[in-house]
């Protein structure tokens, strides 16, 4: 016999009987002894950690692209076409009532228009728990599709129907399309990747929201879709990539972790398994969801009061909190509101401003791509301290220059050159890292439960931030980013002294350090 077939054979033989009597044995699988062309590294290759497969490409894209692009598309699409759609209110409003409405009036409805999109996110985040464990987390994605062509619908025909209320309305859909999506595409992504690569490919869905992100803004130029004729077409244009989760994601298995843990289908769960891993030596990881499966029937499900109550799951889920809100509350978007008039105040025209700020939105993403390298092998806590510390550096530095700017006036381009670097150190860590780490930090039985209420306080901190930073930079002015420095200050230090490191740990690993910490 080649020695190919042989030592196929003699790993073959180690399968446990109920798992070999479903798998094909490595003679079959190769088909004639005659026939090898393999070499034994080849099947030596299998025996290692698996890479990323085409499969597993493919589920991350099908994934990502279809549920963090409309994360990110719809939470940059309002700003640039912003004084087009204020418009159209103050013609909708002087056709129905015959009278024109006030600027605070008009104000007012987008504002309405503009939040109610985190309002859908946090009541979507919230029924992350439920559809997760009852459709499955592929089944769940599939179905959230649904709330895209209801947005889509409203929002692109609300100026032939004269409609703002279509708007609002649209914007509330598809923030409960987002706030889903915000759930559950990084519990998918976080389950169907091997353990060195799950930082990685948690931190596509970021990668997806920046782009989006950056592609909202250039849509919404005036040469592009910018204009009074075609403003709805960019917020209609959500239903493409809703059509190529529809396309490609029923091509996917459901995550192997749900199938055996909540539909107890061990066969099912190997072949999907051996779907993704591109081989059938995954019965390492087989033996790892099983006692994940088997420790989970040894004890009741999880319940929104024993989150609280029990040391276990507590410590985490504060851990998760913190970080959402790490994220929220870093700054970000104050950096992306005064970018513009940090620009104008170096000497740039308005037009010249708003391609600066293009060109920052492009720097987010390249740090991204960085930080999606990075996060493998320096570690989720270290860049996320790293980013955090950066940020809360930088506000000092900006808050100077924002008050001494009329006395020195080169300060204006270092101002530039800090939100530039406040943008950097976001994408480095808190941009990416919340998203995927909750899903690292707890097992099956709690996984879902812990994502819904961490995301849901992730959109509810959006909605405060937006509703009230513009008060608070209007009473504040250039000390705005002080606040900030205080709240980076306090997210570094838990980060430093509560955060573990998750690189690399299997869930019974991560859970253990949380049993020892009740202990000491």
């Amino acid at each position: 016999m080649d020695d190919n077939v042989r030592l196929s054979e003699m790993a073959y033989l180690s399968i446990p009987d109920k798992e070999r009597s479903e798998s094909p044995s490595p003679a079959e699988s190769f088909g004639s002894t005659t026939d090898m062309t393999a070499p034994i590294a080849d099947f030596k290759y299998h025996r290692q950690e698996p890479g990323l497969t085409g499969h597993l490409a493919f589920a991350i894209v099908a994934a990502a692209l279809g549920s963090a692009f409309q994360h990110g598309y719809n939470t940059g699409v309002v700003n640039a076409p912003k004084d087009l759609v204020m418009d159209f209110i103050k013609i909708a409003y002087m056709e129905r009532f015959d009278e024109e409405p006030g600027h605070q009036t008009v104000t007012m409805i987008f504002s309405i228009m503009v939040s109610i999109f985190c309002i859908g996110g946090m009541v979507g985040a919230l029924g992350t728990a439920y559809v997760s464990e009852k459709f499955g987390r592929k089944g769940a994605l599939l179905l959230n599709n649904i709330f895209v062509f209801i947005a889509a619908g409203l929002m692109g025909f609300s100026k032939m129907a004269r409609s703002y209320e279509m708007l609002i309305m649209g914007r509330f859909f598809i923030g409960l399309n987002s706030g889903l999506n915000a759930g559950l595409a990084p519990m998918y992504l976080t389950e169907v990747s091997p353990i060195h690569l799950r930082g990685a490919v948690g931190t596509i869905y970021q990668l997806v929201i920046t782009i989006s992100i950056l592609i909202s803004q250039i849509l919404a130029l005036p040469q592009i879709l910018g204009t009074e004729e075609h403003w709805p077409y960019i917020f209609a244009i959500i239903v493409i990539p809703a059509i190529f989760m529809l396309v490609t994601m029923p091509l996917c298995p459901e995550s192997p972790r749900y199938i055996l843990i909540f539909q107890g289908k061990e066969v099912a769960a190997q072949k999907a398994l051996t779907w993704f891993r591109g081989t059938i030596e995954v019965h390492d990881e087989m033996d790892e969801m099983r006692s994940e499966y088997e420790a989970m029937k040894m004890v009741p499900k999880v319940t929104l009061q024993e989150m609280w109550t029990n040391p276990v799951f507590r410590t985490p889920l504060i851990i998760s909190v913190v970080v959402m809100l790490s994220q929220q509350l870093s700054g970000i978007n104050a950096a992306i509101f005064f970018s513009t008039e940090i620009f104008e105040s170096a000497g740039l025209n308005k037009e010249t401003a708003l391609y600066a700020t293009l060109g920052m939105g492009t720097i987010n993403v390249l740090m991204t791509v960085i930080s999606l390298v990075l996060v493998e092998r320096a570690g989720r806590r270290t860049l996320h301290l790293i980013g955090l510390g950066g940020m809360g550096i930088i506000t000092v530095i900006l808050t100077l220059c924002m008050c001494l700017k009329t006395l020195l006036p080169w300060l204006s381009y270092l101002s530039i050159v800090c939100v530039i670097g406040f943008v950097v150190m976001f994408a480095t860590g808190p941009g990416s890292i919340p998203w995927f780490l909750v899903s690292e930090l707890f097992g099956q039985g709690a996984r879902s439960i812990a994502t819904s209420i961490a995301v849901a306080v992730n959109w509810s901190a959006n909605f405060v931030v937006g509703l009230g930073f513009l008060p608070l930079a209007n009473v504040l002015g250039d000390y705005t980013f002080l606040i900030f420095t205080v709240l980076l200050a306090f997210f570094w230090v838990f980060t430093y002294k509560k955060v573990p490191e998750t690189k690399n740990k299997t869930v019974e690993e991560i859970t253990s350090i949380f049993r020892q910490r009740m202990y000491q």
